[in-house]
């Protein structure tokens, strides 16, 4: 949602914090600011817009001198994106300041209780509240800076990542975390504080990472200490050794961080599925799921919770897990399912899919099903993510990071995991045979390389999409395994280009969308030659009787389609199962395309943020 970035160490903290900020713009993107204690003083500077921007004003503005910083990068809740809203924020005295990701739920009774104490407020955030509350407690209880920090937590309800500093003990930033992700970097004598890894990875390979319900002291020449905010147990911190390298969080020579990702998903599609994919042996090997063969083999239904992309891979993967391993399976998103009254039992596994790890509402539906006995899989992206934590099981995609907001490689590595899973059970319950098997297996083994293939029609996608580019409506059509992916294609283009979009299933066209088309509305088919082939191509016959324009994605080799269409996109063939992995490549393009010729942000779409970690 937000970013958080801070140091405390040796060197100037100034070029550490911007650097990292500009890392984690993907994640908050409105407004940005930063304080330096500069040996006398704080120097705050902080601006609505790019952290570009901030760069700009602080040069301007202030001394960007001083080994002891922090710096925040918005997604606004509270309060509307302007420099006075921006964050770090002052405590009444000045002596105090911070930055917070989440949001404090109760602030505006915190607020007004604060008013009658004097406090006087200059922006309309939760985040100065929570400032004051701590400045208050230190003054009345007469206590230092970890502490006060300590009551005031127990005093909020809500979501938080924060970092705060006093003045007055230059020597020291107090962290805390519940619901939103920090991490905390261990240098030689130095310190690095983020919301995730990127902003420290060339200085230390060393990072412990809060749990829920964690604060920690963060002090020059001495060791971290952890504690629990509500009883104050001192607790043993866990040194992780990071896998990240700074090649991955950079663009190499892309454009955008989102066609270098989509550019890198036959790595990632292999990465994910090498060592647990062993063709010449016809062996699938994940630990989360062998481990727990005997709950998954005897589960009545597997219920998939996620958001946005995610939930759309959990669709393609219901599809799958039916078809092959023949499980009941239901998709719910997270954000509706944590609010119902769901009907969960010891007798169904649940599988949480999310990029991130940190997804605030799938969080929510994990702590919802294990509180009714469900056993819980994870499938995530983020070594040491919250998910990762939280669930019983799971499996990590291998994606590497993820930097462009809009999901390109998490969705086909999701997949792929998926996948894997449904096979390996497929195989235990013998719901497929020896030969079927090892076809998907085969496969499977060879998407990469399709998918390479796949991105070479980037050329014709980018005519294509030339021709389409102001289009004010879109619509997607896909069946079985496909219908997902059309409800992907349309989230896709409307999150980076802001033009409307819906998916729907084809053959529910008939049943409201078919009143849309007329000659100046696209209709992106996916028609592939396995499935339902022809009744694809019927309805392709009805849009062209209305005089829709067709871009048809076809299976090399089509003639049919091929005919009847404006534009067509082919694809290798394979297996039905397997063909998102390989539709999804031209509609992620067509979608990069027209939002670059419509001068869009493309890695930073308006209103949108990376990783949701607040409702």
């Amino acid at each position: 949602m937000c970013g958080i970035v801070g140091y405390l160490g040796k060197r100037e903290a100034y070029p550490i914090i911007l650097k990292g900020l500009k890392r984690l713009e993907y994640r908050g993107y409105d407004s940005a600011g930063i304080a330096l204690y500069d040996g006398n003083d704080i120097k705050l500077c902080k601006t609505k817009g790019k952290v570009a921007d901030l760069e700009e004003k602080a040069k301007q503005e202030i001394s960007t001198h001083g080994t002891l910083g922090i710096g925040h990068t918005r997604w606004a809740t509270h309060g509307v994106p302007n420099d006075v809203n921006s964050h770090p924020h002052y405590s009444n005295s000045g002596n105090l300041v911070i930055i917070h990701n989440g949001i404090i739920e109760n602030y505006d009774a915190l607020k007004k209780e604060l008013i009658k104490r004097g406090y006087t407020f200059k922006s309309d955030t939760d985040t100065e509240v929570l400032v004051n509350l701590i400045e208050d407690v230190m003054k009345k209880e007469g206590v230092k800076l970890g502490k006060a920090v300590q009551t005031a937590l127990n005093q909020v309800i809500g979501a938080y990542a924060i970092a705060v500093f006093d003045k007055n003990k230059p020597n020291e930033i107090v962290v805390a975390r519940l619901g939103s992700p920090l991490a905390i970097g261990i240098g030689d004598d130095e310190f690095f504080i983020a919301s995730d890894a990127s902003p420290f990875i060339e200085y230390t390979k060393n990072a412990i990472y809060l749990e829920d319900e964690e604060m920690a002291i963060v002090r020059r020449g001495k060791d971290v200490k952890v504690r629990k905010i509500k009883d104050d147990t001192l607790v043993a911190p866990y040194m992780q050794e990071l896998q990240l390298n700074l090649e991955q969080i950079e663009k190499g020579g892309y454009e955008h961080f989102m066609l270098k990702e989509i550019y890198e998903q036959p790595r990632a599609i292999l990465d994910t599925f090498r060592g647990r994919l062993k063709t010449d042996e016809a062996i699938i090997k994940m630990a989360g799921v062998e481990d727990n063969m005997k709950k998954f083999l005897n589960a009545n239904r597997i219920v998939i919770v996620a958001c946005g992309t995610s939930w759309h891979a959990g669709l393609v993967a219901e599809y799958i897990f039916e078809d092959l391993a023949r499980i009941p399976v239901e998709v719910e998103y997270a954000s509706e399912f944590r609010y119902r009254n769901p009907i969960i039992n010891e007798n169904d596994i649940v599988i949480a899919i999310s990029q991130s790890g940190e997804t605030a509402d799938t969080l929510a539906a994990i702590k919802l099903a294990k509180s009714k006995g469900a056993f819980v899989f994870g499938v995530c992206n983020v070594v040491g993510s919250s998910i990762a934590r939280e669930t019983h099981a799971g499996a990590y995609t291998h994606a590497g990071p993820e930097i462009g907001v809009a999901s390109t490689k998490a969705f086909t590595t999701q997949i792929t995991v998926l996948t894997l899973i449904a096979l390996r059970l497929a195989r235990a319950k013998g719901t497929i045979s020896s030969s079927d098997y090892r076809h998907h297996l085969i496969e499977l083994e060879l998407i990469p390389e399709k998918v390479e293939k796949a991105l070479q029609s980037d050329a014709n996608v980018k005519t294509i999409a030339n021709i389409y580019k102001d289009a004010k409506n879109c619509l997607y059509l896909g069946r079985g395994f496909n219908f997902p992916v059309a409800l992907e294609g349309a989230l896709k283009l409307k999150e980076i280009s802001y033009i409307h979009a819906e998916g729907y299933p084809a053959a529910e066209m008939k049943h409201g969308p078919i009143a849309l088309i007329d000659e100046n509305m696209p209709i992106i088919v996916i028609a592939t030659k396995k499935g339902h082939y022809e009744k694809v191509v019927s309805n392709i016959q009805e849009i062209k009787s209305r005089k829709g324009k067709i871009i048809g994605i076809v299976t090399e080799g089509d003639k049919h389609v091929t005919e009847l269409a404006d534009h067509v996109i082919e694809v290798p063939e394979t297996l039905e199962s397997l063909s998102p992995l390989l539709t999804t490549i031209p509609l992620q393009l067509l979608s990069y395309h027209i939002a670059v010729m419509l001068g869009k942000n493309v890695d930073q779409p308006r209103n949108l943020a990376k990783s949701v970690t607040v409702e």
